[in-house]
């Protein structure tokens, strides 16, 4: 349990560092300081890895799949690789709902900030309990499997190509429950206008950024949960790739239309991940083989954008 506290504790530390030193004032985030700060998580994670090899090198964390140290780092590569490569599709929904709800450049860090801390409870909820039921229920990793494949089917036709927040069903119960202003007032979440609380666009934008992310949550967790059962490695993973995501938005949303076959990397990993759940108890594949499918995946998909060239 000491370990949990002391990771959350550190998670905590970076977030106030984050929004108290290095984004105190509002700025838009140039693709330069994006760059710089996508490196600086990735190295954290990574070099978190070092950190997982300890902790199970002399028992420190919790084991309860029996994992050997050099296991263990190689699943919590495989889990954040994952979880990082599927947030490119989480970053083109954010992009939209920006859009759509016209929300400056200059206040997108700070919805972001506040979308990462209510990701990581959700995500923790989530965890547990996916860790719950494929402890108790071992069919469960089944349902997970078909889970994966149906959405990577989905993927590959392309079903999402029209989403609209303002046409949600979420954006339609905020404006039920509580006013929504349609005028921006600085960096507040809401306005008082003629004695009557509203909510500004960057609270519906936060609301509708907060509820997506848990749907890709959904797809994101079962397909880190088909690499490792150990709740500490999932966790981790997910919530490392997780706060790389803010400024990994800011470099690569200018660039999704040049990645134009990154989806079909994705569209590989959750079919791969869908079909090893799938055949978990008949055929065991060592972990090296989940990471080289991840990444020879992501690479194609960057290469394949690079120099392929796009039809008139």
């Amino acid at each position: 349990m000491i370990v949990w506290i002391i990771f959350i504790a550190f998670v905590l530390v970076f977030l106030a560092l984050d929004l108290g030193v290095f984004h105190k004032n509002d700025h838009v985030i140039k693709s330069k300081e994006a760059g710089i700060w996508t490196a600086i998580w990735i190295t954290v994670a990574f070099s978190f890895s070092g950190v997982i090899y300890w902790l199970f090198n002399f028992g420190i964390v919790d084991n309860p799949t029996g994992l050997t140290p050099n296991n263990a780092v190689l699943k919590y590569i495989t889990g954040y690789l994952i979880e990082l490569s599927l947030s490119v599709d989480n970053i083109f929904v954010i992009a939209v709902i920006f859009s759509s709800f016209k929300i400056p450049p200059l206040y997108q860090h700070r919805v972001l900030f506040w979308g990462i801390l209510g990701a990581i409870v959700f995500r923790a909820l989530m965890i547990f309990f996916g860790v719950a039921l494929i402890t108790k229920f071992e069919w469960i990793i089944y349902i997970f499997g078909i889970f994966l494949l149906y959405t990577a089917f989905n993927m590959l036709k392309g079903d999402d190509d029209d989403f609209d927040p303002k046409n949600s069903f979420v954006f339609k119960m905020i404006k039920k429950i509580y006013p929504v202003s349609s005028n921006m007032n600085g960096h507040d979440f809401f306005v008082k206008r003629m004695n009557v609380n509203a909510a500004t666009p960057l609270f519906v934008a936060l609301i509708v950024i907060e509820l997506t992310d848990i749907l890709f949550a959904l797809d994101s967790i079962p397909a880190i949960l088909a690499i490792t059962a150990d709740p500490f490695i999932v966790f981790s993973s997910n919530i490392l790739a997780i706060l790389g995501l803010r400024s990994m938005y800011f470099l690569v949303s200018r660039m999704l239309e040049k990645f134009r076959y990154i989806n079909y990397s994705l569209v590989v990993i959750l079919a791969f991940v869908g079909l090893k759940m799938l055949f978990s108890h008949y055929i065991e594949l060592p972990e090296w083989v989940s990471l080289a499918v991840i990444s020879v995946a992501l690479a194609s998909g960057v290469l394949a954008s690079m120099f392929i060239k796009e039809r008139e």
